[in-house]
């Protein structure tokens, strides 16, 4: 179960089946390499992945208390375990203003990218100006995460299926919608829009395909199977089903 948890951040850590590949690869110029663009978004993402794991896993073991409740924790171990790293530092107060400040910037910058899928999308299914699109956008991410904020002070009382307002936004896109997502971009992939036209894009200007096989194999069993496994089995997790 740990795997499968695992594999359902990489879904939100690589930004996969968020339609952000999708709406800025339509932006790439021509003269753009896909193949190498996925090698630094892989090679980067894991890279700052292993470390902020290092660091969180042995913050959460180490000022835990051993409480199972904390060990749980999911997206709000930033709020209960970091703080208290900091707090045990010398200028650990200015340490962690600077560090949620980061946190802060990382979420607006990471807000600008999601709200391009969505409002590409507006502008071209409902035909909306560009600026009619990005506020009521705005609006509705200031509603939801004004609840997510509320859901650990005031509305703490308030849970949806056990889940606070955050752990639940958090499990409906990162362990439901992103898996359906996943499994519907491989059907329209391999089906639809056909696995020869794939080659023919990465293979423009002389680049190799030399993970096609694998490819090809991935994108027709393996990551529908295992989306498949992610969805299913954070469901039942949800409801009490197993315990992951």
């Amino acid at each position: 179960m740990t795997v499968v948890s695992a594999m359902g951040q990489i879904f939100y850590s690589l930004s996969i089946a968020m339609g952000i590949l999708i709406t800025f690869g339509s932006y790439m110029k021509k003269e753009v390499s896909i193949k190498g663009s996925k090698e630094n978004v892989e090679i980067f993402d894991t890279a700052i992945l292993i470390m902020a794991g290092l660091m969180i896993v042995l913050a959460v073991f180490s000022f835990s208390g051993e409480d199972m409740e904390i060990l749980k924790a999911g997206p709000s171990l930033m709020f209960i375990t970091i703080p208290k790293v900091f707090a045990s530092m010398r200028l650990g107060t200015g340490i962690g203003i600077i560090f949620f400040l980061l946190v802060l910037f990382a979420a607006i910058t990471s807000s600008i990218v999601l709200t391009e899928s969505a409002v590409s999308t507006f502008q071209d299914e409902l035909h909306w100006y560009r600026k009619k699109s990005t506020i009521i956008l705005g609006i509705i991410m200031i509603g939801l995460g004004t609840l997510s904020c509320l859901g650990y002070g005031p509305l703490s009382n308030v849970t949806i299926i056990g889940m606070q307002f955050l752990d639940f936004f958090d499990f409906l896109k990162n362990s439901v919608m992103m898996p359906i997502a996943a499994i519907a971009i491989c059907i329209f992939v391999s089906i639809v829009v056909g696995l020869e036209k794939v080659e023919v894009e990465i293979t423009k200007d002389g680049n190799s395909f030399k993970q096609k096989k694998i490819f090809n194999f991935m994108i027709q069993y393996l990551c529908p199977i295992f989306a498949f496994i992610i969805l299913l089995s954070s469901i039942a997790n949800a409801f009490g089903f197993i315990s992951m």
